[in-house]
């Protein structure tokens, strides 16, 4: 999802050279994730789970150190370091807009490696281009350029939000490129659930 080369006062572990953002690659990740014995033996916390044993081996095949956005406090800055990639940015919604995963972006994870990599060029900023449905999309205006107000979120939920509840929040499927990435309603649902307990 993204990499950056972090100083020392970026918050990375000491030695990193390259800091890679993980997260999932759509479609087809939910597909993947749900017949996983996280999924299936019903603990608590299996997409948190799943993505400690995969990034954890991974990192430990590569000699790299795993770090979860999960699992604080203290919590790593993943936003910060988002945003550090020059692949995800502030909305007009203030959530972080991913230059392919839209207001989908996602962040299973960092490797943290002490190889220091060329990375990719960056592109420009989506919101640059975009008219901004994302702006109108709230039905209870809990979520607009002035922010995120998470109690008329809640309550929103609570009176008559099922097509957020089943389908994901209306305003992260308004982006056009969150409609593009090809995340599955169960997901974002799945997702909306662990947010709306």
């Amino acid at each position: 999802m993204g990499g950056f080369h972090p100083a020392p006062e970026d918050g990375a572990p000491p030695g990193t050279q390259t800091l890679l953002l993980v997260g999932p690659a759509e479609p087809g990740f939910w597909a993947h994730l749900t017949v996983q014995a996280e999924w299936l033996d019903g603990a608590p916390d299996p997409v948190d789970r799943w993505s400690r044993r995969i990034l954890g081996r991974l990192a430990c095949d590569l000699g790299a150190k795993a770090v979860f956005p999960f699992g604080g406090p203290p919590f790593a800055p993943f936003q910060r370091w988002a945003k550090a990639t020059g692949r995800a940015w502030e909305s007009p919604v203030r959530l972080l807009v991913h230059d392919v995963a839209g207001l989908m972006v996602s962040y299973r994870g960092a490797l943290a490696l002490k190889a220091r990599l060329d990375l990719p060029a960056t592109g420009p900023r989506p919101c640059d281009s975009c008219a901004a449905p994302c702006l109108t999309a709230c039905p209870a205006g809990a979520l607009t350029g002035a922010g995120y107000d998470v109690p008329a979120c809640h309550a929103h939920l609570d009176r008559d939000g099922q097509a957020c509840l089943s389908g994901g929040c209306l305003v992260r499927r308004a982006c056009p490129l969150s409609a593009s990435y090809g995340r599955v309603a169960e997901q974002s649902a799945y997702h909306m659930r662990q947010f709306h307990r």
